[in-house]
């Protein structure tokens, strides 16, 4: 079972229901994994657990399953409810930390446009595919909700009040990102971090809270991946 192949369908997920796949899983399984019709794979959907099934039918531009067996429920996914903002940077970048915040368990993440962000477009598509691959390499049941790009005023302005969004905040004064079991976001600024006038903005909302990442400034995607390694770490207890 731990061989099979994991893949994301958006389809409900029930005993002996039929379910299609997409055009690039039909390619992925026939041409470069060289799976064929009665293999086994393993299905989740984000909603239903995860399943076992078998390849019912597989074409050149076409999958079908067959779902046999639930292995686990979606109760037991434990992931922390996290959500990562982060001013978008170059596409490799970009996608590194999509790929790594899936990884860590993000529920969402928000791109954001800041005054020095380094890109203004993104293809969502794209990202999608690469949460969604993340998502079936890690094993976890769900793939983040990957919003928008969207300015850093409007971020806010749609951000839960009841959320916590904590800042890394480089060269400021703020205390150490401090581990928290409660649902709570963070936000990434851009390489050489946010402007005077935005971090005054930020201070002026009362659910933000400014913290450090530690003494040295790391780069964009490195600050992510740290920072949710912590947020993420307390809240698996």
């Amino acid at each position: 079972m731990s061989g099979s192949i994991r893949l994301f369908v958006p389809a409900a997920l029930a005993a002996d229901a039929t379910v299609p796949a997409t055009a690039a899983q039909a390619h992925y399984l026939g041409t470069v994994m060289r799976r064929a019709v009665g293999d086994t794979v393993r299905l989740f959907n984000g909603r239903d657990g995860e399943w076992t099934g078998r390849i019912a039918d597989l074409r050149r531009n076409a999958v079908g399953f067959i779902v046999e067996t639930q292995i686990c429920s979606q109760e037991s996914d434990q992931e922390a409810d996290i959500w990562l903002a982060f001013a978008l940077l170059k596409r490799d970048a970009t996608d590194l930390v999509v790929e790594k915040a899936t990884e860590l368990g993000v529920a969402a993440i928000w791109p954001v446009v800041t005054a020095r962000t380094n890109a203004s477009r993104v293809n969502l598509e794209r990202l999608q595919a690469i949460a969604i691959e993340a998502a079936e390499q890690c094993e976890r049941l769900t793939v983040p909700m990957l919003h928008p790009p969207r300015m850093l005023t409007a971020l806010l302005d749609a951000w839960p009040t009841a959320r916590r969004l904590f800042v890394a905040a480089e060269r400021a004064d703020a205390p150490p990102l401090a581990p928290t079991g409660a649902s709570s976001g963070l936000l990434i600024g851009p390489e050489g971090g946010f402007t005077p006038v935005e971090l005054d903005v930020l201070r002026a909302r009362p659910l933000v809270t400014l913290a450090s990442l530690g003494p040295r400034i790391l780069r964009a995607e490195t600050a992510a991946i740290a920072g949710l390694a912590r947020l993420q770490g307390a809240g698996r207890g």
